[in-house]
């Protein structure tokens, strides 16, 4: 497949991941003002995870960990406004004047995003193992 024939590709996904993942954080913590967010986020880090797992590069495992640390942040941010007497998904938005950056804004949205991204990634981690995608690499051909 794709791993032992082509050195190439392999190198082309290896440069160009770091610079996915950096518009993959840029969409994240854009997505409050803007178009983006942690769905966004979540499919193009999914996109270099597809990439890496069919150039045989690697990717990640555990399926059932991302899931799981997406919902609990998700159900988190959801549930935690119910303790305070407030409506369910109520978003807290904390404002702080820093020396150099000025005045920056974050709420309990970018932690639901956080969520939101890990869910995703997990999506496609699971479809990966779902195919065997262990096998996709490789240079044998199965008939």
């Amino acid at each position: 497949m794709i791993r032992g024939r082509s050195p190439v590709v392999r190198s082309a996904i290896r440069a160009a991941s770091p610079l996915a993942l950096l518009v993959a954080a840029f969409l994240f913590f854009a997505g409050h003002n803007q178009p983006g967010g942690g769905f966004a986020a979540g499919l193009v880090i999914g996109a270099v995870v597809a990439l890496r797992t069919v150039a045989g590069i690697g990717r990640p495992q555990d399926a059932t960990r991302w899931f799981a640390v997406g919902t609990a942040l998700v159900s988190a941010v959801a549930l935690a406004p119910l303790l305070g007497g407030e409506p369910l998904l109520d978003q807290v938005i904390v404002s702080e004047t820093l020396p150099l950056l000025g005045k920056v804004k974050s709420g309990s949205a970018l932690v639901f995003d956080a969520g939101v991204t890990a869910i995703v990634v997990g999506l496609f981690v699971a479809v990966f193992d779902g195919l065997d995608a262990d096998e996709l690499g490789r240079d044998e051909v199965h008939v």
